[in-house]
């Protein structure tokens, strides 16, 4: 077992009978508990919540990725446990196949780095099936063979797939609980985010300005997701108390769930989907901070004060304070779990602070708007020094939309047959084309590809809605 899945371990075993908050030993205990056992465990000494690393190894011939040497990583986390239902996943050692015709097996594969804040709800089983499982699904869903310019485009496509077959892999166990899922990964200077529910990841990036890679999924403020829910089946409203009154954020019947996406939730209607809201961008030479965080710090905490209140500090020690910040603020009122990622230039050790912003710089100049369109290429030119370049932005609950066409794509063709979702091999004649009764749609081509087995196509057409979950076409 790795350390971290130790950890998580021992957070679940260490609840103790009792209830209450009282009850339960603090996640930041068992963090540094798990700490101690890291340290004897590796010569260096280094701990698994404070780390310097590459942000992935490359491989041969991506060495320099382009012109640029690749940043170091430097990260920490801190949380302070309310129910026991935050999980966080620390990964900096994920590989990807070697793509050189030319490499052996002597030489490093090309590594990634993923980060994960996990806050569960209805209790802790979903969020952590998620952290044990979601990783792997994603990764089955990326074609083979790919260089590292089409790998990074193929993985908004594959973290939608990911997350859905989570998602239905453990709505088949039958257990009630839900979870939200913030979702990093960081290779080489691109930043992927993929999320459904409230947890939010925000880039603090050199100059100050402070953006949200993000969307929060919850149904009092975001107006869209409360019209994709009621024309999918869903009712929103109150809770409604004896007299008729009505108190509480605004919430989603049956279940009473006040999120719009989570996975698992199977209690409260497939029109809360688990299609994440996915987001790439590509920092400059300057490189920049991330703070991935549960509800337990946003709810206490704005984006901007969250991001001022740790500047200067290095990783470590700006999660411990960010989670300091909430609670002087708020108290403890939820689980609070925050993660900081500093992508620091290479020949730095720490990232430098960022100077105050001066006037109010529109983030039209901070966010270059690169493409929204998955199938372009990525560009080969570096974003200048204070830029960040945004590649892709998707948060479309339909899978029609979101795993695009295989029509064009030659490498699709010796997996013409595998569901897009679950990876199931299909015969010819049991693909269904996740385009296949788009009626309305111009673009409509229900013999394109990607195909989805019986079981993911009657998910796809329960999230839209278009029949109650469970319910067989014969």
């Amino acid at each position: 077992m790795s350390s971290l899945s130790s950890a998580a371990a021992q957070h679940h075993h260490y609840r103790r009978q009792g209830g209450g908050g009282s009850g339960l030993v603090p996640l930041a205990a068992l963090i540094k508990e798990e700490a101690r056992t890291e340290r004897r465990a590796c010569a260096g000494g280094n701990r698994i919540c404070a780390r310097d690393e590459d942000a992935g190894r490359a491989g041969p011939g991506e060495a320099a990725e382009g012109t640029r040497q690749r940043p170091l990583l430097r990260y920490g986390c801190a949380a302070q446990s309310k129910k026991g239902e935050d999980f966080f996943l620390l990964r900096t050692d994920c590989s990807r196949p070697s793509t050189s015709a030319s490499s052996s097996a002597a030489l490093p594969h090309p590594t990634f780095a993923v980060f994960a804040v996990l806050d569960g709800h209805n209790g802790n089983a979903a969020a952590i099936y998620t952290r044990d499982n979601l990783l792997n699904h994603v990764l089955s869903a990326m074609p083979r063979g790919l260089s590292r310019e089409e790998w990074l485009q193929a993985l908004p496509r594959a973290l939608v797939a990911g997350f859905v077959k989570t998602d239905k892999e453990f709505q088949s166990k039958g257990q009630t609980s839900g979870t939200t899922a913030t979702f990093v990964i960081i290779d080489g200077w691109t930043i992927t985010v993929a999320s459904v529910g409230d947890s939010r990841c925000i880039l603090d990036a050199q100059g100050g300005a402070v953006s949200l890679l993000t969307v929060d999924h919850r149904l009092e403020e975001n107006v869209e997701e409360r019209e994709r829910v009621t024309a999918s089946g869903g009712e929103v409203g109150r809770l409604s108390v004896i007299g008729g009154a009505e108190i509480g954020p605004l919430r989603c019947w049956p279940g009473g769930l006040c999120l719009s996406r989570s996975i698992g939730d199977i209690d409260v209607g497939e029109f809360i989907v688990p299609v994440p809201y996915v987001k790439q961008v590509k920092l400059s030479n300057a490189g920049g901070r991330l703070i991935i965080a549960s509800d337990g710090i946003w709810d206490a905490l704005p984006s901007e004060a969250a991001a001022k209140s740790c500047r200067g500090l290095p990783a470590e020690l700006a999660a411990k304070q960010v989670v300091k910040e909430a609670l002087r603020t708020r108290g403890l009122k939820d689980d609070t779990t925050c993660i900081v990622v500093d992508i620091i230039p290479p020949g730095q050790k720490i990232r430098p602070p960022s100077p105050p912003k001066k006037m109010n710089k529109l983030k039209s100049l901070i966010f270059k708007k690169k493409a929204n369109d998955p199938s372009q290429k990525l560009t080969k030119q570096h974003s200048v020094v204070g830029i960040v370049e945004e590649i892709f932005e998707e948060g479309s609950a339909m899978l029609s939309e979101r795993l695009g066409h295989d029509s064009n794509s030659g490498r699709t063709s010796s997996i013409l047959f595998t569901c897009a979702i679950c990876q199931v091999d299909l015969e010819p004649s049991e693909g269904i084309s996740v385009h296949a009764g788009s009626i309305f749609s111009s673009s409509s081509k229900p013999w394109e590809g990607p195909f989805l087995c019986s079981d993911c196509r009657d998910k796809k057409d329960a999230m839209e809605g278009k029949r109650p979950s469970g319910v067989k076409v014969l």
